[in-house]
């Protein structure tokens, strides 16, 4: 069976098991993946050495939690081709999930973290400024997220970068009770996740970046302002 049409089996199979369509977004987008690494072969041919050697080489570029969740992907398909009985053995069975530890910016130190927190007044400002920390995702990636981008199983989203080529980040506990708080007080219908303060709808670059400059602001002068300024505000993607 080729890994395309067991893709395909494997996804109804879930979407009947009663999986979020944010899950199976998320999933579909690794599928692409594995079949681009080793092409849309039989799934039979694909051995535990390929395995590792694409999971190593992913790990040059991939978080810790963007890799686990990789790997569980992979480890979920083979074990169910397995149990259904489309391979003889699964070679994903005594593949290990990383290690994750706090990850903390360099940029930051975590006084400063704190500072920007306090800086935060309002459940926007706290969405966003958690949704920016955790995820590592620039101010134009953020901008054209829509709330059915949001996986809340996984605390993951799925955002579009540079060259129209979709990834996907994940986000902590604290940004994901802020954002639903957030959300949770808005009226609008608007279906972006962060919106204009007045007369809702999709904020631009420049008022996102505003938004930054002023919790900056009242985090203080210093390395503070200067830190968050240069990485989220004055560094921003020009293809956007």
């Amino acid at each position: 069976m080729l890994l395309s049409k067991a893709w395909e089996l494997y996804e109804s199979d879930k979407r009947i098991e009663g999986f979020s369509p944010q899950t199976l977004k998320a999933y579909r987008l690794q599928s692409k993946l594995l079949i681009q690494q080793f092409g849309d072969v039989n799934i039979e041919s694909v051995t535990t050495d390929q395995l590792k050697e694409y999971l190593a080489k992913s790990s040059e570029h991939l978080k810790p939690s963007s890799l686990a969740h990789r790997i569980r992907f992979i480890k979920s398909v083979f074990r169910w081709s397995n149990e259904e009985g489309h391979i003889s053995k699964n070679p994903a069975t005594k593949i290990k999930e990383p290690k994750q530890g706090k990850r903390i910016p360099k940029f930051l130190t975590e006084k400063e973290i704190e500072l920007l927190r306090e800086a935060c007044f309002t459940p926007m400002e706290k969405a966003l400024f958690e949704f920016m920390f955790s995820t590592g995702c620039r101010i134009g990636e953020i901008v054209s997220l829509e709330k059915n981008s949001i996986n809340w199983s996984n605390r993951s989203a799925i955002v579009l970068g540079k060259g129209d080529k979709e990834r996907e980040v994940y986000f902590n506990i604290r940004c994901e009770i802020w954002l639903k708080r957030y959300l949770d007080l808005r009226q609008d219908k608007d279906p972006a996740i962060f919106v204009t303060e007045r007369h809702p709808h999709i904020m631009s670059i420049a008022q996102m970046r505003y938004i930054i400059k002023r919790i900056s602001s009242r985090a203080g002068q210093g390395s503070t302002k200067k830190s968050i300024l240069t990485n989220y505000a004055t560094a921003m993607p020009r293809t956007y």
